[in-house]
C-alpha cells in the first residue's frame, strides 16, 4: 500500500502537457479558408499551456451552475420602468446619421430636431422591447476552424482577451505604447491559451501604424495568427466595411451572408448620446448580418448616477435604443447588450474597477438580459493597480466572478486588463488566463453520483487509514482536480530553495516560453495571398493619417 501511495504522489505533481480537443460536427464553410482538407484542419496546432493536464479544450463554456439572482420582481420592474421612463421622457439625443434617424421615426420614434443633424428621439414604454422580439437569444459566430466556432447566448460563455488599451507593460521594458509586434504577440497568447474561447479585437493599439490603416493590420492579424473567432472595426463604417469585406475573402461572400462571422464593439456617448460613426458602423455590421455588441460605459458620478439602481436603469435604457438599430436594419441580425459599469474615486476623480458595487450591478444586468431574452456582455477580470500584482488579482476577482454568477454570455477584457484598461500587462494576461482554467472547473458544477459519492473510498482500508492507494483514488487522480500548471504549491521550503519565484515572475517566464514554441494555424495559400493583396491595395489608395 505505501508503494502504491507513493507512486501516486508522483503522477500527481507531473506536468502531463495534453489538452483533448471536443469533438464537435464539422460544419464548415466549403469555400474561402475552409476549402483546405479536412486531415488539415485535424494537425491544426493549439500550442496548449503545460501543465493542463487532462482537462477537454472546449470551444466555449456550457455553464452547469445556477445564476444568482441578486433582485426580486419588483426591484428588477422599477429598474425597467426607470429605463422605459427615460426612453420616454428624457430620450436619447442622436447626432449626424439622418438614415438611423428615419430608421428610429419610421418604426414610430417621437423625432425632434435639435439643431443641425441633432435629434433627440423619445420611445414610447414597450417600444424598444418589442423592436427587439427578431433578434436571436443565442446566437453562433463562425471561426475559421470550425472547432473553435463559439455560441453566445443562453447558457454559453466565451472568454476574449481585454480591449482597446493604447499602453503594453511587461517586467522588462515596463509601460510603453502598443506596437503591431505587442498586437500579434499578445493575439499568439490568446490563440494558444486552452481557456480562452475567442481572440477578440483591439487588444492593445497598435500605435505605430496610422490611425486609419491599423484597423487593416489587426483584422488581418486576427486572421493570419488565430483561427478562433474575433472582433472587427468600429472606429468609422468604412473601417467596419473593410472588416467584414476581408471576411468575404476569408469564408466566402455567401457564407458571410447566412451566417455571423465577425461582430463589432460599439460604445454608446453616455450619457444618453448615440454619435453617428458609431450608428453608422451599426448599420453596416447589421445590414450584412454580422453581429454587434452595445456598451454604455457608465462611470458612476461622472457620466452616470452614482447609485447603482440609477446606473442600472440608464444602462438598460441605452443599450436597449442602441441594440434596436440593427433590428431595424435587418431583423435576425445578433446583437449583444452590454454593461460596463464602474465606480470612482470620490477623493481625486479617478475610475476605479474591481469594486464591489459594479459587481452587484453586473449581477442584475444579468437578471435584465434574461428577462429580454438576449445575450449579455459585462464585467471581466478588471483591475486598476499598475502592476500583475495582489491589489491586480482581488480586483480582477471581485469583477469576474459577478459576470460568471451574474450570466454574462460574451466576456471581453477576460485576460491582460490593468491600469484602469489604459495598459494590457503580458504578465497579467498569463494569471488571468489561469484563472479563466479555474472558472472552467468552476462552472461544471458538480455530479451527485454513486461515482462521486465514493463510499467504496473509504470502506476498503477502513477507519485510520490513508485513501491514496484506493481503487476510486486511482481511477479519479488524474481529473478529480483542476491543476493550474502555473500556481506554485510546493511548500515554502522547496519554493524558497528554488529562487523564490513569485507569480508576476513566473508569468513573465511563461509568456515567453509560450511565444517561443507558438506556431500559427495553417491557412490556404489562396486565401492568404488574397487578404494580403487586400490590405496592401487598401492602404495604397488612401494618405497616412495620424489621428
Amino acid at each position: 500500500m505505501q508503494g502504491r501511495a507513493r507512486s501516486f504522489l508522483r503522477c500527481s505533481i507531473g506536468e502531463h502537457d495534453m489538452v483533448i480537443d471536443s469533438l464537435i460536427p464539422d460544419e464548415a464553410p466549403r469555400t474561402g479558408a475552409e476549402r483546405r482538407s479536412r486531415k488539415g484542419r485535424a494537425r491544426q496546432s493549439r500550442n496548449p499551456e503545460p501543465g493542463q493536464n487532462l482537462h477537454l479544450r472546449t470551444p466555449f463554456i456550457t455553464r452547469r451552475i445556477p445564476t444568482y439572482d441578486l433582485l426580486g420582481e419588483e426591484a428588477l420592474a422599477r429598474i425597467e420602468a426607470t429605463a422605459e421612463r427615460i426612453l420616454a421622457e428624457i430620450g436619447i439625443e442622436l447626432r449626424d446619421d439622418p438614415e438611423a434617424m428615419a430608421l428610429y421615426n419610421r418604426a414610430g420614434a417621437q423625432v425632434s430636431h435639435v439643431s443641425g443633424e441633432t435629434w433627440r428621439i423619445r420611445f414610447e414604454p414597450g417600444m424598444l422591447r418589442e423592436v427587439l422580439r427578431t433578434a436571436p437569444a443565442r446566437f453562433t459566430q463562425h471561426a475559421r476552424n470550425p472547432a473553435n466556432t463559439v455560441e453566445i447566448g443562453g447558457d454559453a460563455m466565451v472568454f476574449a482577451p481585454a480591449y482597446g488599451s493604447p499602453f503594453v507593460m511587461d517586467l522588462d521594458q515596463g509601460r510603453r505604447y502598443g506596437t503591431i509586434a505587442d498586437f500579434e504577440n499578445l493575439i499568439r497568447l490568446a490563440q494558444s491559451s486552452p481557456w480562452l474561447h475567442h481572440s477578440g479585437g483591439t487588444i492593445c493599439e497598435p500605435t505605430d501604424v496610422a490611425v486609419n490603416k491599423r484597423h487593416l493590420d489587426m483584422v488581418h492579424a486576427h486572421m493570419r495568427l488565430s483561427d478562433r473567432a474575433f472582433l472587427g472595426s468600429i472606429t468609422a463604417p468604412e473601417r467596419a466595411a473593410d472588416s467584414i469585406e476581408m471576411c468575404r475573402i476569408l469564408f466566402g461572400a455567401e457564407f458571410v451572408d447566412r451566417n455571423c462571422v465577425i461582430m463589432g464593439n460599439f460604445n454608446t456617448t453616455s450619457p444618453l448620446v448615440l454619435d453617428g460613426v458609431t450608428t453608422a458602423g451599426i448599420r453596416t455590421y447589421a445590414s450584412a448580418g454580422q453581429g454587434s455588441i452595445h456598451l454604455p460605459f457608465l462611470l458612476g458620478g461622472a457620466v452616470a448616477p452614482l447609485t447603482m439602481p440609477g446606473a442600472l436603469a440608464q444602462c438598460l435604457a441605452e443599450t436597449m435604443a442602441s441594440s434596436a438599430l440593427t433590428q431595424l436594419v435587418r431583423p435576425g441580425a445578433p446583437v449583444v447588450l452590454g454593461a460596463f459599469l464602474s465606480s470612482m474615486s470620490l477623493r481625486t476623480g479617478s475610475p476605479t474597477f474591481g469594486t464591489p458595487e459594479p459587481a452587484l450591478a453586473s449581477l442584475v444586468m444579468g437578471q435584465l438580459a434574461r428577462r429580454l431574452n438576449l445575450p449579455l456582455r459585462c464585467a471581466g477580470n478588471f483591475a486598476t493597480s499598475k502592476a500583475p500584482d495582489g491589489q491586480a488579482m482581488q480586483q480582477a476577482m471581485m469583477s469576474m466572478m459577478s459576470a460568471i454568477q451574474g450570466g454574462a454570455n460574451f466576456i471581453l477584457h477576460a485576460a491582460g486588463f490593468v491600469d484602469g484598461l489604459l495598459s494590457m500587462s503580458y504578465e497579467k494576461m498569463i494569471m488571468d488566463m489561469d484563472m479563466c482554467g479555474a472558472l472552467h472547473a468552476y462552472l461544471a458544477g458538480l455530479d451527485v453520483t454513486e461515482e462521486t459519492l465514493a463510499f467504496e473510498a473509504l470502506a476498503q482500508n477502513g477507519p485510520g487509514e490513508h485513501l491514496f492507494g484506493t481503487d476510486h483514488t486511482l481511477r479519479h487522480y488524474e481529473t478529480a482536480y483542476w491543476d493550474s500548471g502555473f500556481n506554485d504549491d510546493r511548500t515554502y521550503e522547496t519554493w524558497s530553495e528554488s529562487g523564490s519565484v513569485d507569480a508576476a515572475q513566473r508569468a513573465n517566464q511563461r509568456w515567453k516560453d509560450i511565444l517561443a514554441r507558438y506556431q500559427p494555424p495553417p491557412m490556404d495559400v489562396g486565401v492568404a495571398e488574397a487578404l494580403k493583396d487586400y490590405v496592401a491595395r487598401r492602404k495604397a489608395e488612401m494618405p497616412d493619417a495620424w489621428y
